[in-house]
């Protein structure tokens, strides 16, 4: 049969399974293929909060969804086009978010007697013969069947085989996009270099499954995808975690200080600690502490002697940190707390994404004790973010939260990284011989900020705790007057960071009009797909997205008051529209979604649409 050839500008394909069925690997390793074609993409995994679910169930279903093409992509894609399924059951929760006449990739094995019972489908019903995926391209491979006879004659068992087939759905797939295998070789001989026999079985697997594509009559049609129209630069693809570890390498090596974190482990905030303890040779120190409060009060003894501090952690780990962080708030110390938030309250939904940790960040410690709080837009935005998290850090003499999620931290996208001249250097407001007749802890200079005195520096002694210090001498004082002076100052501190952060723009349409869309955080590239496609309507909306939420930028208030209407999407029931209608007296309207899962474009563009008739 002669092959066909079709050209397409973008495709998303879901890859589904059971947990071990190795999906993240699979979609991980076509998204670095797809990025090495210079391709624009971005990704969605999705996994079982279980370590192991059980087996062949719904629950048990881990996802991957790539979206990739040859223009602009904002967004992992609302329905896929492509769905690779390894069971019944993957094929059972993912065939909803499968656009009508899509394809689907099925491997047989997973849809016996006992993987359809798992599935909850009634006894008989076979989903891959009933006739219920008319409307669907159907592709069936017996793709465990085809991987033992590959690896036959290995020697291996039949569990370590087993273990190798979704190289054979990778081979197939790379067939199947044209895409070269080279990437995914390069990585195996690297991963398994000191197991050849594994090593040859996953080479001889994926070739399989390329052969397969090669030689099947059934399939027939091939596809292309060209590069992406990229701004001139060095690209890799990113995940925001690893994204967020260079962002804090880069700042440590340009403020010239050592990088000291400490952590204790948490979903999804973990990546970071194991990314940074790949980057000793810089300097980097990485304290993984028997629990959230030992964690940060060493963050708050590292700030104290003169390193960059870096706490990690999720929402249940920033509620035990809250007393430690007001102390740092008290001491007046450059810290950066990183919150990659995930659904709540308590454990939640681990695995699920969540922007629900926003009044945490700015209200969540006794008393009053405001920090500046900035949140990354996606994977490559959390290295700029963390990247000025740590300079209002250290310039400011403040504790600052950064705020990520779960969709940010594991998803990616290609990013162009920055040459090491092109980032601005900063430094902390150090400080080596005494100020005034006696050493004044607490004089400011004109961004309120404190001088930071190295422990054991001659003349520089001076006291630390967590009691109100007096103005200047750092002196424990419980004078009325002076503790109301000192919460006003240290707030006034904070509100300062406006003067020296940029002014709020807009990211696209006009700066007056009919409606604009704020976001925060995950949810940029949803609203920003959808207001190019209103826009494309001929619909009157403005986007504008926020990284600087306490303080907001200067000009943000008469940014909002140029539009008849505010939209505020949100993964959280309204905490941003809220903190917006209290210091604006605006009557935003909220666009709430609290599913674990981001937005979608079209749920974003249905509400644009309503609001603008």
């Amino acid at each position: 049969m002669a092959e066909q050839q079709q050209v397409l500008e973008r495709v998303i394909i879901k890859f589904a399974g059971d947990s071990g069925d190795g999906m993240q690997l699979t979609g991980t390793q076509f998204t670095n293929t797809a990025a090495l074609l210079g391709n624009d993409l971005s990704t969605f995994p999705d996994f079982p909060a279980e370590i192991r679910a059980p087996q062949g169930t719904i629950p048990g279903v881990s996802g991957y969804q790539l979206h990739f093409g040859s223009v602009n992509i904002f967004t992992p894609g609302d329905a896929c086009d492509v769905l690779v399924v390894m069971n019944a059951a993957a094929l059972k929760a993912n065939l909803r978010n499968l656009q009508k006449g899509g394809t689907i990739i099925a491997n047989t094995d997973g849809f016996d007697p006992k993987n359809l019972r798992l599935a909850n489908y009634p006894d008989g019903v076979n989903p891959l013969h009933d006739g219920s995926l008319e409307g669907f391209r159907l592709i069936t491979m017996d793709v465990t069947k085809m991987t033992r006879a590959a690896l036959s004659d290995s020697g291996l068992g039949v569990k370590e085989i087993d273990r190798a087939k979704n190289m054979f759905v990778l081979g197939f797939l790379y067939w199947m996009y044209n895409r070269d295998m080279a990437h995914t070789e390069k990585f195996l001989v690297e991963k398994f270099s000191k197991k050849p026999e594994i090593l040859e079985a996953n080479m001889k697997v994926l070739k399989a499954g390329y052969n397969f594509g090669e030689t099947s009559e059934t399939v027939g049609v091939r596809y292309r995808v060209l590069p992406a129209p990229m701004p001139a630069g060095t690209y890799r693809n990113i995940m925001g975690n690893q994204a967020t570890a260079i962002g804090l390498v880069a700042a440590s090596q340009k403020c010239g200080l050592d990088l000291f974190l400490g952590s204790y482990p948490i979903t999804p905030a973990s990546d970071i600690l194991h990314e940074l303890s790949k980057y000793k040779n810089f300097g980097v120190h990485t304290y993984q502490a028997e629990d959230e409060i030992a964690a940060i009060c060493a963050v708050i003894g590292a700030a104290f002697g003169g390193k960059l501090a870096i706490t990690t952690s999720s929402g249940p780990g920033i509620a035990l940190k809250g007393e430690a962080m007001g102390l740092g708030i008290m001491l007046e110390l450059p810290m950066v707390i990183i919150n990659v938030q995930r659904g709540g309250p308590s454990t939640g939904l681990p695995t699920k994404t969540e922007q629900s940790d926003l009044f945490q960040a700015m209200y969540g410690r006794n008393g009053e004790a405001p920090m500046p709080v900035i949140a990354a837009k996606s994977p490559a935005d959390c290295f700029d973010t963390i990247y000025e998290a740590c300079r209002i850090a250290v310039e400011f003499m403040t504790p600052v939260m950064f705020l990520s999620d779960g969709y940010i931290a594991n998803g990616s996208e290609p990013w162009r990284f920055p040459q090491s001249g092109d980032l601005t250097a900063f430094k902390g407001n150090f400080i080596t011989e005494s100020n005034g007749d006696k050493f004044l802890p607490y004089k400011r200079d004109e961004k309120l900020s404190r001088p930071w005195a190295i422990p054991g520096t001659k003349g520089l002694e001076h006291r630390i705790g967590g009691l109100e210090k007096q103005h200047e001498t750092g002196n424990i004082s419980y004078d009325p007057e002076n503790h109301e002076f000192m919460v006003r100052m240290r707030e006034a501190k904070v509100a300062k960071v406006a003067d020296y952060i940029p002014t709020q723009t807009i990211d696209n349409g006009n700066e007056k009009g009919k409606l604009l869309v704020v976001g925060w955080g995950s949810t940029y590239g949803a609203i920003k797909a959808a207001v190019k496609e209103a826009r494309a309507k001929g619909l009157d909306v403005s986007h504008a997205h926020l990284r600087y939420i306490n303080p907001f930028p200067k000009n943000l208030g008469e940014l909002l008051y140029n539009f008849d209407k505010v939209l505020v999407p949100e993964m959280n029931t309204g905490q941003l529209n809220s903190i917006l209608r209290d210091k604006f007296m605006i009557p935003s309207i909220g666009l709430n979604k609290i599913k674990g899962l981001p937005f979608s474009t079209s749920e974003i563009l249905a509400k644009i649409e309503e609001l603008s008739k």
